[in-house]
């Protein structure tokens, strides 16, 4: 039974609860862009209570709506509008997508093997003594391998928070390092980032090891590393050793080992990947696309679909591969994407390769290693945007699959789940921010240039300062994925350009149906957030700059220059003196709606018939 709600919405009471052969004919939840209000959520309540639907359809239909409206990490955000009826193909990653690890135990054994490994080769035997930290780490920091810092910065490189090892720098001390607390982001040879959960371990321990190097009595700190006697490790040096060692623990090392050993410690399992799988398989095909090789890939996957049933309770067991039309491992993506890798067929009993490249067609239930994007869409009879890709990785999955070959993009985080648990569960203090701007604005009410009048505002700035950090440390010591006050995120921004839909779990799509219209909201710029329709008084807004809103009377004036020049130059006219304002739907909108010509042209003549009456039949 979903918990019972108690709203009154136009005049109704709703108390009562919903069980879930109810939701089966409710309607599911539209989509929800960041920020949607209730309001906007009221207003489509009124809409259907005004097609006049039945009153207990419309008392469960609120109540419904009340209990998907609080449990934000079921829904699927948009960036841009996605047609789901026109998706042929879903593609998916495994690594943290289809399979989901468990944290902080998976991050956990990911550090312990990489330090060992780096004692392995030199290291002290006291780097043992750390124990990972999720608290500290976040994704999309940058590792500054000059300096040995870790940076949060925006899209435009502005440092939003600086890390020396364990010291968060302060304002001056940051200016000192970086003019202009501001970083040449495009430098990739000297910025590195930490951009996928598989990077979480090193970015914690990035930290450790230059913060134990910093303070170790036996070592000297430098500005670009350390020394010890006649030894200098830099920072770069060591930055290179760490990244090696992760390397030889993922490809060499035994974490692909101890996670199979124990895999209900480390893997998140869940009875509705089956069912919808089975349901997308019903309306598109589906592929599977990972760098992992196929041993693994057997093991994770035979785990993940290990139930006593199949896509439901009553229907008989299916094994994993039935559930794809294509699987590919040892994908090498993001090369995947561009000139990829010679397709192979995987002998499934004994793992190994068959000799020789692949040529055939696509047949149901072998394994292929290798291959590339390009191939997939000809085994597939689909195109770019017929295929939705749904990965973890912002650029092996989502920005490669998007600028070279523009499949429609599905970005998993789920970091979300948590981030929106802040976002709601903290809201006093993003309301207490919103109150003390509108306190900062009514010292200034009345004041304009000829005014001396200085307001004492530091006291208000430093309320401000205090609400803002204790806002970002409950997301943890670096703060949200995706802000630092009020400012976006690197990390943020690459969703934004580049995930045309992005959510805690691809399993939320389960919640949609198949022809659902992902429609994205309007992104406002603040002229258009912060002021309201009605509050614009025109005599103050007045422009220098002609109108370009064309009336009636400007084509009679344009008209009767036109005759007068014509007669006293030329007889020949020109065709065309000015431009028609379009009659018909000629920009592009964000809508994924590209039709038929036929269609179109169907659409537009009942548009037309819309706007100007029944003598356009004439």
């Amino acid at each position: 039974m979903i918990p019972s709600s108690s709203v009154a919405f136009f005049g109704i009471d709703v108390r009562q609860e919903l069980t879930a052969q109810t939701l089966e004919w409710l309607p599911r939840p539209f989509s929800m862009p960041m920020g949607t209000s209730s309001r906007q959520s009221t207003c489509l309540i009124h809409f259907h209570w005004k097609r006049g639907l039945p009153e207990p359809f419309i008392v469960s239909w609120i109540a419904y709506v009340i209990t998907e409206l609080t449990q934000h990490s079921s829904v699927v955000f948009v960036n841009r509008s996605l047609a789901m009826e026109k998706i042929k193909c879903f593609g998916f990653d495994m690594d943290y997508t289809l399979a989901v690890y468990k944290s902080p135990e998976y991050e956990s054994l990911g550090f312990d093997l990489t330090v060992e490994r780096l004692v392995h080769i030199g290291y002290p035997q006291e780097l043992l003594n750390f124990v990972y930290d999720p608290a500290f780490p976040t994704r999309g920091l940058l590792f500054d391998t000059m300096h040995g810092n870790l940076l949060k910065v925006d899209a435009y490189g502005n440092i939003l928070v600086c890390a020396h090892g364990f010291n968060f720098m302060r304002g001056p001390e940051i200016r000192e390092m970086y003019p202009n607390k501001f970083i040449q982001r495009g430098d990739t040879d000297r910025f590195y980032i930490l951009n996928t959960l598989f990077n979480l371990p090193e970015t914690y321990l990035f930290a450790c090891l230059v913060d134990f190097f910093t303070n170790c009595p036996k070592y000297t700190s430098c500005e670009t590393g350390f020394k010890n006697g006649d030894l200098f490790m830099s920072y770069k040096s060591m930055f290179q050793d760490v990244r090696d060692a992760v390397d030889w623990v993922h490809l060499k090392g035994s974490l692909k080992e101890k996670t199979v050993e124990n895999l209900e410690k480390y893997v998140v399992k869940d009875g509705k990947l089956p069912l919808l799988l089975s349901r997308m398989n019903e309306v598109a095909k589906v592929f599977l696309a990972t760098n992992s090789d196929y041993k693994y890939t057997e093991k994770i996957m035979t785990y993940l679909f290990d139930f006593p049933h199949g896509p439901k309770v009553g229907m008989p067991h299916r094994p994993w591969q039935s559930y794809f039309d294509l699987i590919l491992v040892d994908a090498r993506k993001p090369v995947f994407f561009g000139e990829g890798t010679v397709l192979r067929q995987v002998d499934t009993t004994t793992g190994r390769l068959k000799i020789g490249t692949y040529t055939g067609p696509l047949q149901h239930g072998i394994v292929y290693s290798g291959g590339s994007s390009d191939i997939v869409c000809d085994l597939l009879g689909a195109k770019g945007k017929d295929i939705v890709y749904i990965g973890d990785h912002i650029f092996g999955d989502i920005l490669k699959s998007k600028k070279r070959q523009g499949w429609r993009t599905f970005l998993v985080i789920p970091e979300l789940a948590q981030e929106l648990h802040v976002w709601t569960d903290k809201s006093s203090l993003f309301e207490e921010l919103q109150s003390l701007d509108i306190f900062l604005a009514e010292l200034y009410k009345n004041l304009d240039s000829s005014s001396n009048e200085r307001p004492d505002i530091s006291s208000l700035q430093r309320r401000i300062k205090k609400v803002t950090h204790d806002m970002d440390m409950c997301y943890g010591m670096m703060g949200s994925l995706f802000r630092s006050g009020s400012r976006q995120t690197l990390f943020a921004s690459q969703v934004m350009r580049y995930a045309d839909l992005y959510a805690a779990s691809f399993i939320n799509l389960l919640y949609y149906p198949f022809s659902y219209l992902f429609r994205a909201a309007h992104v406002l710029m603040p002229h258009e957030s912060t002021v309201e329709h009605a509050h614009v008084d025109i005599n103050d807004t007045e422009s220098p700059l002609a109108t370009r809103n064309r009336h009636s009377v400007d084509l009679l004036e344009l008209d009767c220059k036109r005759h007068q020049l014509t007669r006293s130059i030329s007889e020949i006219q020109p065709p065309n003196l000015f431009p028609q304002t379009p009659q018909e739907i000629t920009h592009c909108h964000d809508e994924d709606d590209d039709e038929e010509e036929e269609e179109e042209e169907d659409f537009q003549r009942s548009f037309q018939m819309e706007l100007f009456g029944p003598h356009l039949r004439d």
